[in-house]
């Protein structure tokens, strides 16, 4: 019995480590878009980096517009971001 509750364990492990490393993947190419999206901005790019993030973070998980999309729908979030950022 002892087993078969630490495979269980284990496999719970797993998928919860599987799941998270593709929200990571996927929150990784959402945030290249933003940043590929606002290069020409005239920011520098460690600035897009963490205004990118930020508003990712922000985002829920479920969401299907990019975040350039988004932005423009919560503008309030995306004024508190730039400022996290340092975006001048």
């Amino acid at each position: 019995m002892k087993l078969k509750i630490s495979v269980m364990c284990l496999f719970a492990c797993l998928m919860g480590s599987s799941l998270a490393m593709a929200q990571t993947a996927d929150d990784k190419k959402w945030v290249a878009q933003c940043m590929k999206d606002n290069k020409d901005e005239g920011a520098k790019e460690g600035v897009v980096k963490k205004y990118c993030v930020c508003m990712n973070d922000k985002m829920d998980d479920n969401e299907t517009r990019s975040i350039t999309q988004w932005e423009k729908a919560n503008p309030k979030t995306a004024e508190a971001c730039s400022k996290q950022a340092g975006w001048k």
